[in-house]
C-alpha cells in the first residue's frame, strides 16, 4: 500500500527473515527495508519493525540474549518508546523479552523436543494494531518451530496480561507447556506483539492455508487506512 515503510531485521542466524519479508511485501505493499543487526540506526520514517524467527547467534546463553544486545535494538527499543509498531515471531519474540520490550521469558519446551508442525491458535484479543482482522474467540491454525517456547512468567504478571487484555494468541492444545497456553502477549501500549507461532508461514493457500494472513492485513489497515 502507498505510503507503508517496514524494516525486517537480520541477525547472524536468522533464517526467516527473507519469509517475513516476503509476507509484508506481498499482503501490505509499500517499502519493506532489510536492516542488518550491526547498524547503529534505523532507516527513516518507519511504521512497522519486524524481528523474525530463527537462531540469533547459534542461540548461545540464552536465545535471545545476544540479539537484544546488537546495536540496532538500541534503535528499536527507542522506536517501540515513540509508538513504532513492532512485531517478534518465534526469535523475535526471544528477543523482545531479552531485550525488555515484553515482560516474561522463554524457555525450553517441555519434554526438551524441537517442535514443528501446525498448531490451532485462539484469537484471545482483537483490539491491537495486529489482530483488529480476527475474531474474539476465533481458532485459526498457524505453524511452530521451536526447542525454546514456553512462556514463563510469574503468577502476578500472567494476572496482570490476562487482566489487562495483554495475551493476543493462547494454544487450543499443549503445545510447549507455556503457562496458560500462552502463544503470543503485547506490551503495555499495545504496539509490540511477540509470538512463537509464525504467521508469514501462512499467508496463502499454497502454504496449505491463510490464517495468518488477516495479522498483516490489519497492520496496515490501522497504519495506513487501505483496503487489502
Amino acid at each position: 500500500m502507498s505510503g507503508f515503510r517496514a524494516a525486517v531485521i537480520t541477525f547472524p542466524g536468522s533464517n526467516c527473515d527473507r519469509d517475513m519479508a516476503v509476507a509484508i511485501e506481498q499482503v501490505c505493499g509499500g517499502e519493506v527495508l532489510r536492516v542488518w543487526h550491526g547498524d547503529a540506526e534505523l532507516p527513516e520514517r518507519l511504521d512497522f519493525i519486524a524481528l523474525p524467527g530463527g537462531f540469533s547467534y547459534g542461540d548461545y546463553l540464552r536465545s535471545g540474549a545476544m540479539a537484544a544486545r546488537s546495536p540496532i535494538m538500541r534503535a528499536v527499543v527507542a522506536a517501540a518508546a515513540r509508538g513504532v509498531s513492532v512485531l517478534g515471531v518465534c526469535n523475535g519474540f526471544q528477543v523482545l523479552t531479552e531485550a525488555g520490550l515484553l515482560p516474561g521469558a522463554l524457555m525450553r519446551n517441555a519434554g526438551l523436543r524441537f517442535v514443528c508442525r501446525t498448531v490451532p491458535l485462539e484469537v484471545v484479543n482483537t483490539q491491537s494494531l495486529f489482530t483488529a482482522g480476527y475474531r474474539a474467540g476465533q481458532r485459526i491454525t498457524i505453524p511452530v518451530a521451536h526447542q525454546d517456547g514456553a512462556y514463563y512468567a510469574d503468577a502476578a504478571t500472567l494476572d496482570r496480561l490476562e487482566g489487562e487484555g495483554r495475551v493476543a494468541f493462547r494454544y487450543g492444545e499443549a503445545v510447549n507447556g507455556s503457562a496458560r497456553d500462552i502463544a503470543g502477549v503485547l506490551s503495555d501500549a499495545g504496539n509490540v506483539l511477540g509470538m512463537m507461532p509464525h504467521p508469514e508461514r501462512m499467508i496463502e493457500p499454497a502454504h496449505g492455508g491463510s490464517d495468518g494472513r488477516a495479522m498483516f492485513e490489519s497492520v496496515v489497515r490501522g497504519l495506513v487506512g487501505e483496503s487489502v
